[in-house]
This record gives C-alpha cells, structure tokens and sequence, in this order.
C-alpha cells in the first residue's frame, strides 16, 4: 500500500491507479457512510459511485497538506448523500403532484471511470498472462488463435488461461460487488 500522501499527489495529477487505490482503501468507508443516512443499499452504491467520480473530476481541489484523503472523500460523501436526499424528495413531492411512481435514475457517463477502474484493478490482480489475454480477446475482440499469435503462446494454453482467467475475474468482480452491498 501506498502511503496516504502519495496517495493524494497522485490522484491529484491525474493518475488513474490513485484512484483505484484511493477505492481499495477508502470506498467501504464512503458506502457505510451513505447506508447508514440513506438506509439503503441501493441508493448508497449510487452515492459510492458518484463520490469517486466527483473526487476524479475534483481532484483539483485535493490539498494534501490541508488534510487527509479520507476526510476530503467524507466531504465529497456528505454532498452527494444531501444530493440523494434532494432527490429523493423532489421525487416525493412529484409523485404526490402527478400521482405516478418515481423514474428510475439514468445512469451517468462519468460512473464509467470508477467501473473502468474497479475492473482494471481485477485484471491486474490476476496478474500475467491472464490480465493480457482476457484484456486481447475480450476487450479488444480479438480471437484466441490471434492472440496465441501475438504472445507466442500455445493455443491451449491460451484458452485455459482465458476460462481460468474469466472465472476468476467473475470471482474478483463479484467480491467487490457483494462488498459494496
């Protein structure tokens, strides 16, 4: 692990892999925090997303010397739970209005950046060449024989460490799934 200070430079320079550990270390946090005033599971995993997308397109406004990387998440935390809670009655105030049910919440481009790094974050955990070969032939498309090709590897091979590699990705992205819950 990284110490908290380095941490915190990184991230604010725009490394991706801060964030991914700023997450590891920080998002049980930020999600106990949203449950507990939110009261639901659901709704906290939206305000866990959404506080790593804003602390990414806020880190701008890290100051490492003004104070911890988590105390400026538990910021970033307490404005998007007063968000969700805004939301949430102006949903109420709309069904009462209209008497419909609430609309479900569109799903924001920018949460894409804390998926992209919660999955790059499980290829590298499975570690070489499985994180190459699943990055190849599933992100990139290409075909098993062209990636034994590429890597110089048996084709057998290849495939073992793709179904071997996906189940374990499967295992990893369930795990922080379920932990976020």
């Amino acid at each position: 692990m990284q110490p908290e200070d380095d941490v915190a430079v990184r991230l604010r320079a725009g490394d991706e892999d801060a964030l991914a550990e700023a997450y590891r270390r920080w998002g049980t946090l930020v999600h106990s925090l949203a449950v507990r005033s939110l009261g639901d599971h659901h709704d906290a995993q939206d305000v866990t997303q959404q506080v790593f997308v804003s602390a990414w397109q806020g880190r701008h406004t890290l100051r490492p010397e003004a104070g911890s990387v988590a105390g400026w998440l538990v910021g970033i935390t307490r404005h998007r739970i007063a968000d969700a809670h805004e939301r949430r009655a102006g949903q109420r105030r709309r069904v009462e209005m209209a008497g419909a049910q609430p609309e479900a919440p569109d799903p924001t481009h920018e949460a894409s950046v804390v998926d992209h790094v919660v999955v790059a974050d499980a290829l590298r955990a499975l570690g070489e060449p499985r994180s190459t070969i699943i990055r190849l032939s599933v992100m990139e498309g290409h075909t098993h024989q062209e990636v034994s090709r590429r890597l110089g590897l048996p084709l057998g091979t290849v495939k073992s460490h793709a179904r071997r590699g996906l189940l374990a990705l499967r295992e990893q992205l369930r795990e922080v799934h379920d932990a976020a819950s």
